[in-house]
């Protein structure tokens, strides 16, 4: 039994940016198998997104072989953000 999925480093303060801004996040970092960290709804649409800590090496935030499979099929986009710069330019852009 999963009892409690890794958090990288930056997602709390993705997390709170997010929210900043108005949007509802929800984590399910705890769901695993593949399931990307964040559900977020904003402005009436609802986004997944994955994060990864953009200060380790590329090697480092690959997604895993589980997330990769998450991902291929799954049949919306998943987002990978690596910073709150990238959460916010991917929120700000939905009309």
């Amino acid at each position: 039994m999963r009892v409690r999925g890794r958090v990288d480093r930056n997602q709390p303060e993705i997390v709170r940016a997010l929210r900043q801004i108005g949007a509802s996040v929800q984590s399910l970092a705890d769901v695993g198998q593949g399931c990307p960290d964040l559900l977020v709804a904003f402005r009436g649409k609802t986004l997944l997104m994955e994060v990864k800590d953009g200060l380790l090496p590329p090697s480092q935030k690959r997604l895993t072989e589980d997330e990769q499979i998450w991902h291929k099929t799954w049949q919306a986009p998943v987002l990978v953000v690596e910073s709150v710069q990238d959460a916010l330019k991917f929120v700000s852009s939905i009309s």
